[in-house]
Order: C-alpha cells, then structure tokens, then sequence
C-alpha cells in the first residue's frame, strides 16, 4: 500500500512496509505530527521510494527473525541499509532490535544461533530474565512488559538528544516486548526505562535514532518525538 499526504511538499519521510509493523498506526501518528510542516509522509513497499525520501522510518513488530526475513524477501534490504548511512532514520520496537548486531530471539529455531541483525550499532538483543522478582505492588513482573512506563533520559554528561525536545525526562510511552536492546557502548543508549532492572528503551548513533517503545501509541509526547525528527538535522 502506498500512502501520500500533503503532496505539494519537497521534503519526503518514508515509512518503510516491508510486511511486518504496526504501519497504519506509525504512518497516521507521522501525518499528525507532519501537520503544519512541509513535508510529504509515505508509506511504501518500493525500495526506490525510500532510496529518495529524506529521512525514513523503520517500523517492526513480532518476531525479529520473521522481520529480517521480510526486509531481505521484500526487496527492500539495500534500500534501507542505504538510508542508514546516509540520512536521519527512526526505528522503533523490533525496527530498534534490528539496528544491534545480534539477537537472542530465535535461539530455538533450527540452528539455535538466534538472529543476525543489521549491525549498525553494536550490541546484542536479550530476553528479559524475571523469573521470581516482585513489581512494587507484590505482583510478578510480566514478560512480555505491556503498559505504560516512563523512559528515562541520557545526556552522557551533555544535553538530552535533540529528538528530546519538549518532553519531559521521565515521561511515560507505550510499551510491548519481551526482548531489550543492550548497546555495547553505553553512549548509544539515551533513554531508560525500569522494568525488574534497568534497560535501554532508546539509541541512537549519529543520524539514528530509535525506541523500544511505541511513539504512536504513547498520546502527545509519542508524536513530540515523530515531530523533533522531522525537524532533527544530525
């Protein structure tokens, strides 16, 4: 499917449909926060369309060894990796998992080695061990972690990430998984969040930025974050 708003724009943001993610969610968050702002939203199954666009997102949901799958299957492998180096991308859930260099996710599959990812920033994807711990309120921590919590920022001694902007340290966004992202460089971890322990919830490395969490599904300050990228000049 192929989706264009605000046509007469010359800036263009490609939400890349390579079969798996919560598209039509992720492209109607991007169009609202796209109001106001030139700019042309897309939501496209053609490589040449995100090959283009200025800057892209990378949406992913359910399994991450089923979402590499497609993004090679689909055709729309190369024209991603090209976005990564080259223009200011955002990944968010699984799209986020598969920026790392490995995921655990798929260690029962035939060859037990669990996921190859897209190696952009290092570090591997790791499921959440609960199994015992109490929440604050008595009850057992759930896995998959599905609900509101708030997202911690980190400045590594300097300002917020831009794509911060407005909102406040300590918001609360929307959340479903069961795996987390564990950067091998803690600079490229710039959100936490608390759930049994601590985990990185957002990275980001030069022109990519990306959330564990569900921006489309976190009310206001989720489309605060669509809006800084549309803005964000890394």
């Amino acid at each position: 499917m192929n989706v264009v708003v605000n046509g007469s724009s010359k800036k263009t943001v490609a939400v890349v449909d390579y079969g798996m993610g919560n598209l039509r969610s992720v492209t109607n968050a991007v169009i609202a926060a796209a109001r106001g702002v030139s700019v042309e939203v897309v939501w496209t199954q053609r490589p040449e369309e995100v090959m283009a666009a200025d800057r892209v997102v990378l949406p992913g949901q359910g399994a991450i060894r089923d979402c590499m799958r497609e993004l090679h299957d689909s055709g729309m492998y190369p024209a991603v990796m090209h976005a990564l180096a080259n223009k200011p991308v955002m990944g968010v859930c699984v799209g986020m998992q598969m920026l790392l260099d490995h995921s655990h996710e798929g260690h029962a599959g035939d060859d037990g080695q669990g996921t190859p990812c897209l190696g952009q920033i290092h570090g591997e994807v790791v499921k959440f061990d609960l199994v015992g711990q109490l929440q604050p309120d008595g009850s057992r921590y759930k896995v998959p972690q599905m609900g509101w919590n708030q997202v911690y920022q980190n400045s590594h001694g300097g300002a917020p990430h831009p794509i911060w902007d407005g909102v406040p340290d300590g918001s609360y966004f929307y959340f479903v998984h069961s795996f987390y992202a564990k950067p091998s460089d803690t600079r490229h971890s710039v959100g936490e969040t608390d759930y049994g322990q601590r985990f990185s919830s957002a990275i980001a490395r030069d022109n990519i930025f990306a959330t564990q969490f569900h921006p489309e599904k976190s009310a206001e300050h989720g489309l605060a974050l669509y809006r800084n990228f549309l803005h964000w000049n890394p």
